[in-house]
């Protein structure tokens, strides 16, 4: 059975590990001054190098070579066994499968023996972030205190999930992603000696595929070798799936000219060459990222040929930069939806649709980043509701009447009236007390939800739970959401409810502490035994209460 590449290619030294120079040399100097800690942490992305370079550390701390700056030599027996993997001393545990309290404590006990052969027993726990709790509480002792001739290192992709009380016992070491070039030059150096021939683009192609990890690049380039002959760059897009360069190009150019016709044209012919949907997005959101930082001044960052950054130069110019923001959300949303339905290509072809409508917010002048706002309308021509009339009207009641004098103007002339999303936005909290004084129970439901956005005068309204959508579907909700956003904008808008994705559904501050005494989530939080999961900051104002604005149920 031929090895595979990613095992063959691994790194036996320090100066074969690429790209991350900021750990190597710092564990090199540790050798060399013997000065080993007893517990690391290597934190970073999947195949960025971190359980390469803690087999380098065993090998080295095990090395017979005289000198500590010669470790690891690779010649000695110690080392020799190490890159053969019948090294008794070096322990590595997967702890996606040795997750409970007994396997540590059966560690634990253990590690009291002596080495077999070499000075130190190296442990090794990869995807240490998947030990149970208990497993974690019982391995803090011996973290913190271990016998002379133990060290621990621990690998994990997600750090976050981590005890502090763990992380405190260790050097904890991050990993980056790697660069394109940096993967292409890796690949290039190899092939020779694999006797692989490619065609220019392809290495490229695999290491943008990678998404800066070196052992993905390798496998595909594996899977790409296995085919007889020169690999093309043709047969490359088509056993990876990725659309070419020129259909995006095309794609992202029927979406500045606003033609929906040509480009679901374009997204069918490359979904039916073979292009992934998933992947074609990512593809055109890597392009709009260009087209993006060309857009501000940093063209310089872009990794493109000459005369693609020529044409993408021309495309920046012919999109504004709002538009450039919602074609990228819109395609983002479609590369990281959850399993494909029956109709896989269908959040493709909705996210090109979403990003080629108008912009539902009225913009200001090219160059003014503020959105425009409708003007108040003189006084002598506003009519205020009685419990205003008293004092002086402010710049909400003056909203209201221009966007009921809009309803009354000719087409074409009401356009600085027209409600937008921001505007929406800009006025929740006061939405949120008109519909409590209509129904708490609506003002619950608005709490819970997130405003995603205008559609033809539509306000769609986001709800993470069927439950609180159902809720507000049924009976007197809608009606009374109506009512208050007419009541505080002045103009008649329609409201729907739809179901978003658990990860998105908050509108305010993460702390549980901010949210509202009386709304649904507190009723959860306190009642039935939920907790917030995720939250993400969208209304910056603070509410009716005094507090960060409602956050939604996830």
């Amino acid at each position: 059975m031929a090895q595979a590449l990613y095992r063959k290619w691994r790194p036996q030294s320090w100066d074969e590990v690429v790209d991350q120079e900021h750990i190597v040399q710092t564990l090199r100097n540790a050798v060399r001054g013997e000065r080993v800690g007893h517990a690391y942490l290597f934190a970073g992305p999947r195949g960025t190098g971190k359980t390469t370079t803690a087999r380098l550390l065993a090998k080295a701390v095990n090395c017979l070579a005289p000198s500590p700056a010669d470790r690891p030599c690779n010649r000695c027996d110690h080392c020799r066994a190490v890159t053969e993997g019948r090294f008794l001393d070096l322990i590595e545990i997967d702890a996606a499968s040795n997750t409970s309290v007994d396997d540590v404590r059966d560690l634990r006990d253990k590690i009291n023996f002596a080495p077999n052969k070499g000075r130190y027993k190296v442990y090794i726990v990869d995807e240490v972030h998947m030990l149970s709790t208990a497993a974690f509480n019982a391995l803090l002792k011996t973290l913190e205190e271990p016998p002379p001739h133990a060290i621990f290192i621990l690998a994990t992709t997600e750090v976050h999930k981590i005890p502090a009380t763990v992380l405190s016992r260790c050097q904890r070491h991050e990993f980056r992603r790697l660069p394109v070039a940096s993967i292409v030059g890796f690949l290039a150096s190899k092939l020779e000696g694999e006797g692989l021939k490619v065609e220019a683009g392809v290495l490229e192609l695999v290491a943008r595929q990678a998404t800066g990890s070196l052992r993905d690049a390798i496998s595909l380039l594996d899977q790409l070798g296995s085919t007889e002959g020169e690999v093309t760059l043709s047969l490359a897009e088509t056993v990876l799936g990725t659309a070419t360069g020129e259909a995006v190009q095309e794609v992202v150019e029927a979406l500045i000219r606003r033609d929906p016709a040509s480009g679901l044209t374009l997204i069918n012919g490359a979904l039916d060459g073979g292009a992934d949907p998933r992947q074609f997005a990512r593809q055109v959101v890597d392009y709009l990222r260009g087209l993006l930082l060309v857009r501000m001044g940093n063209a310089q960052l872009l990794e493109v040929a000459p005369e693609a950054r020529v044409e993408m130069a021309r495309q920046a110019e012919a999109v504004d930069v709002p538009e450039l923001l919602t074609a990228i959300r819109a395609f983002n949303r479609a590369a990281v939806e959850g399993r494909p339905g029956w109709q896989p290509g269908l959040p493709l072809e909705l996210a090109f649709l979403e990003a080629c409508q108008p912009a539902t917010e009225a913009a200001k002048p090219s160059g003014d980043p503020h959105p425009q706002t409708a003007p108040a309308a003189p006084a002598a021509t506003r009519t205020e509701p009685p419990s205003r009339r008293s004092g002086n009207p402010g710049p909400v009641a003056a909203v209201r009447e221009e966007n009921r004098m809009s309803l009354q103007r000719p087409a074409g002339e009401a356009s600085a009236g027209t409600v937008t999303f921001q505007l929406v936005i800009d006025h929740w909290k006061e939405i949120l007390a008109a519909a409590r004084r209509r129904d708490p129970r609506t003002q619950a439901l608005l709490n819970s939800c997130r405003p995603m956005g205008l559609e033809t005068g539509v306000l769609v309204l986001g709800f993470a739970s069927d439950l609180l959508r159902e809720k507000m579907e049924k009976g007197h909700s809608l009606s009374l959401a109506r009512e208050a956003l007419e009541e505080v904008l002045g103009i008649p808008i329609e409201v729907r409810s739809a179901l978003t994705s658990g990860q998105a559904a908050a509108l305010g501050d993460a702390s549980p502490e901010t949210v509202q005494d009386d709304g649904m989530v507190a009723t959860a939080l306190r009642d039935l035994g939920g907790q917030v999961v995720d939250v993400k900051p969208v209304l910056p104002e603070e509410s009716p209460t005094g507090r960060s604005g409602p956050p939604a149920a996830g």
